[in-house]
């Protein structure tokens, strides 16, 4: 078997600071004691957050022609400042179906990574510890968050019924179950009888979807992996509740497995009636034909949001991809006067929008790593096995990559905007590219683009009035 060496400046062995030299060296006798053949070594000479030795131990791992490999580390310490750091990156390895060794001992780091999560006692941070009183909380029934609708905070922190509310829940129960109206037709009754959201908003399908599928209806209370049955006044039978989820569940079935496309245009289209979004929706249709032959067709359209989850505006659907082919011609005419397409904004504006925007990958970053370091916390407490701690880990460093390179080329465009002048040409330079490579740009780097460019798109049947970003 193949071992790959992987060295970072400010390693340490206990108190003990470890040179590079000093990792090789022991890299090099764990590879002579254990028997492995030394397939190559990356290395960091720099400790802070940017590991360029790393992204190329990645780049490594995943060629096809790396043959039977492990990789060894000098320490948990050589992967990161801090635990939750090295449980990221040692779990990127992972996710290549590579093992990570210590040298120190030759075991496995992952082990090593739980064990000393466990171990940390007074060292523990304060999110973990937050975790676990309201674990607690959670197992004497307490209200943890906001309360469902139809329901409020009240005596020891036990949900109560808020009557109005109440009286909503049940007649949504009654006309999806007795009346067998569907979750659309709902939240349209709903809002024409003008009966407001908590928040005084208008109902949605998801809004809908949602509260039947709430399991507190039933008086339980769920939080944390604990149920308390009976701490609260019920609102529904466990027999309504039941008929409920089959027909739910009947009409959109959880095993079916769905292959979700994005939408090139998604976020930048709106109704020009109403002012809403526009959303993607997917529909499959199969029929017969007279010959008796099976056949099936998907179709992909932009749909009113308004109307698709409120009932509410007119019927303003558009075909997605005559939508984009005719964006894409708009983009391609040069000589587009400003009555079809318009510019918007300011350099400032679109500085502020993209630092908001860097801001926000930013959280999300943070939100990933805490979920990261929750899956090691549980493994820590014996609440899950080390292969599900690979299996979750594996999801959450694929979002956390995904979002990596996503900061990245929000911070490239950043740098490109350092004057009107400089931001004009290069939108201008971009537009001109994404017109004339509109077939050959991978998805991603089109939707970047036109985001970079257009402001948004508002339709209304064959009007499409684009407000690009200036």
């Amino acid at each position: 078997m193949d071992a790959i060496g992987y060295f970072a400046e400010g390693a340490r062995r206990g108190a003990t600071k470890r040179s590079i030299g000093s990792q090789n060296r022991a890299f090099l006798d764990f590879c002579t004691r254990e028997g492995y053949e030394v397939a190559a070594t990356f290395l960091d000479t720099a400790a802070h957050d940017e590991r360029p030795g790393f992204e190329q131990l990645l780049a490594f791992l995943a060629r096809d022609d790396r043959g039977f490999t492990l990789v060894a580390i000098d320490s948990l310490t050589a992967l990161g400042k801090d635990l939750g750091h090295a449980a990221l990156r040692l779990l990127a390895i992972e996710n290549h179906g590579v093992h990570v060794l210590t040298t120190d001992g030759g075991g496995p780091a992952l082990n090593q990574l739980v064990h000393t999560w466990a171990d940390r006692g007074d060292g523990t941070p304060v999110s973990e510890k937050v975790r676990a009183a309201m674990r607690r909380k959670a197992v004497r029934g307490e209200v943890l968050g906001r309360p469902p609708y139809g329901y409020r905070v009240g005596a020891r922190r036990r949900l109560e019924l808020v009557p109005d509310e109440a009286v909503v829940v049940r007649y949504i129960f009654r006309l999806y179950l007795q009346e067998s109206m569907g979750i659309r037709k709902i939240a349209g009754q709903l809002n024409d009888e003008n009966v407001p959201t908590r928040r005084g908003g208008r109902w949605s399908m998801v809004t809908v979807r949602d509260l039947l599928r709430n399991r507190a209806y039933l008086g339980n209370y769920s939080r944390f992996g604990t149920t308390v049955t009976g701490s609260h006044p019920a609102l529904v039978s466990h027999e309504d509740f039941r008929r409920v989820q089959e027909r739910l569940q009947s009409r959109y079935p959880g095993a079916r497995q769905r292959r979700v496309v994005p939408f090139l245009l998604s976020g930048l289209v709106f109704c020009a009636r109403c002012g809403n979004k526009m959303i993607g929706v997917s529909r499959r249709q199969k029929w017969t034909t007279r010959a008796g032959e099976a056949r099936s067709a998907s179709y992909r359209y932009y749909q009113c949001e308004s109307r698709t989850n409120q009932s509410a505006c007119g019927y303003n659907t558009q075909r997605a991809a005559e939508l984009e082919e005719r964006l894409r011609e708009r983009l391609s005419d040069t000589a587009t006067g400003p009555l079809s397409v318009r510019r918007a904004g300011n350099a400032d504006s679109y500085m502020l929008d993209m630092l908001g925007q860097v801001d926000r990958i930013e959280s999300r970053m943070k939100r990933n790593r805490r979920q990261l370091e929750e899956v090691v916390a549980d493994a820590a407490h014996g609440h899950i096995t080390l292969e599900r701690v690979r299996t979750l880990g594996a999801g959450l460093v694929d979002e956390h990559q995904s979002l990596q390179r996503e900061l990245e080329g929000a911070r490239a465009r950043l740098v490109a905007q350092q004057s009107a002048a400089e931001r004009e040409e290069h939108l201008a330079s971009l537009r001109a590219r994404i017109a004339d490579e509109w077939e050959t740009l991978e998805f991603d780097e089109l939707q970047a683009g036109l985001r970079e460019i257009i402001d948004r798109i508002d339709v209304d049947g064959p009007n499409l009035r684009i407000t690009l970003r200036a």
